[in-house]
C-alpha cells in the first residue's frame, strides 16, 4: 500500500532496536470516498501502534530518552 512503509529499524548493538515511526501516507493516497480501510486511518492505527512500541522501548532504554 503506497505510503504505509514502516522504515526500517535503526541498528542497535544489543539487538533491541528503536522503533521507527510510519511514513505518513502522501497527499494523493487518499480517494476521500468514504473507504471502510482509509490510508489515512490506517496509517493512525500504524501511529498509535509505534507509539506504544517506542513507550516499552523507552523503558527498556532509559538512557535514551
Amino acid at each position: 500500500m503506497v505510503g504505509m512503509n514502516i522504515l526500517p529499524h535503526t541498528a542497535d548493538p544489543d539487538g533491541d532496536p528503536r522503533p521507527q515511526a510510519p511514513e505518513p501516507p502522501g497527499p494523493d493516497d487518499c480517494c476521500h470516498s468514504g473507504c471502510a480501510y482509509c490510508v489515512d486511518d490506517l496509517y493512525q492505527e500504524a501511529l498509535d501502534r509505534y507509539r506504544e512500541q517506542l513507550k516499552a522501548w523507552l523503558a527498556r532504554h532509559p538512557d535514551q530518552a
